[in-house]
C-alpha cells in the first residue's frame, strides 16, 4: 500500500511538472490558477520544492531551465518597477561598474509590501513625468522586465550625477557617444523635458 501511495505521488508530481512552463522563471498566482492549480496544489508544490514562494502573488519556478536574470525578479516585488540608473547602464554596456543591488524606479506614491533579501533592490521614487518617459519592455521568451531606454538612462544619470558620481557619469556619457545607434536629438529632447537640458548640452560640448 505504501509503494502504491508513493507511486501515486510520483505520478501527481510528474503531472504538475508537465503543466509548469520550463521557460518561465517567475510565475504569478493568476498564471498558476489558469494552468489549473488550486491554492492547495500550489502550496503542495512549494512543500515539494517545485515552487519557491516570493510573496503573496509570485513564485519562483524551480523547474526553470532557461538563462537566469536578476531583472526577472523586479516585477514580482515591484509590479510597476522599471530597471533604471546604473543597472540600466550595465544592461546597455555603458559602464564597467558592478552593483550589489538592482536600481528600480517606481512612481512616487507607490508602495512595496515585501522587499527581498536577494536580489537586493535599491528603490528610487520618480515623479510622474520622469517615471513614465522612455519605458521599454524586454521580452526574453516568457520572461520579461521593464527598463528605461538608453537615452532616458543617460539623462537620468546626468540628472542624478551627484549621487551616481561624476566619474561614473562621464564614463557612461563617453561610452554612449561611441555607439553607432546613439540618438543625440532624442537625448537632448529628454534632457530638456526633465529639466537638465543645459547641463546635458555642456557635457556634450566638452565630450563630442
Amino acid at each position: 500500500m505504501q509503494k502504491n501511495g508513493h507511486a501515486l505521488n510520483e505520478v501527481i508530481r510528474m503531472i504538475y511538472e508537465c503543466k509548469i512552463p520550463k521557460d518561465q522563471m517567475i510565475l504569478s498566482v493568476d498564471e498558476l490558477k489558469k494552468a489549473g492549480f488550486s491554492y492547495y496544489k500550489i502550496n503542495q508544490m512549494v512543500d515539494e520544492g517545485t515552487l519557491e514562494k516570493l510573496n503573496k502573488k509570485y513564485y519562483e519556478n524551480r523547474l526553470y531551465l532557461g538563462e537566469e536574470s536578476d531583472f526577472y525578479y523586479v516585477s514580482a516585488y515591484a509590479p510597476n518597477g522599471v530597471v533604471c540608473l546604473m543597472s540600466a547602464a550595465i544592461y546597455y554596456n555603458l559602464t564597467t561598474y558592478r552593483l550589489d543591488s538592482i536600481d528600480v524606479a517606481i512612481p512616487r506614491k507607490a508602495k512595496i509590501s515585501t522587499m527581498p533579501d536577494w536580489p537586493m533592490l535599491s528603490i528610487y521614487y520618480y515623479a510622474n513625468e520622469r517615471f513614465k518617459l522612455g519605458i521599454e519592455t524586454i521580452n526574453e521568451g516568457k520572461n520579461h522586465f521593464k527598463i528605461y531606454d538608453i537615452e532616458k538612462t543617460v539623462v537620468d544619470i546626468v540628472f542624478f550625477r551627484e549621487k551616481i558620481g561624476i566619474e561614473e557619469t562621464k564614463e557612461i556619457l563617453v561610452n554612449y557617444l561611441k555607439r553607432k545607434d546613439r540618438n543625440i536629438n532624442k537625448l537632448v529632447k529628454y534632457a530638456e523635458m526633465l529639466k537638465c537640458g543645459e547641463i546635458m548640452k555642456t557635457y556634450l560640448e566638452v565630450l563630442v
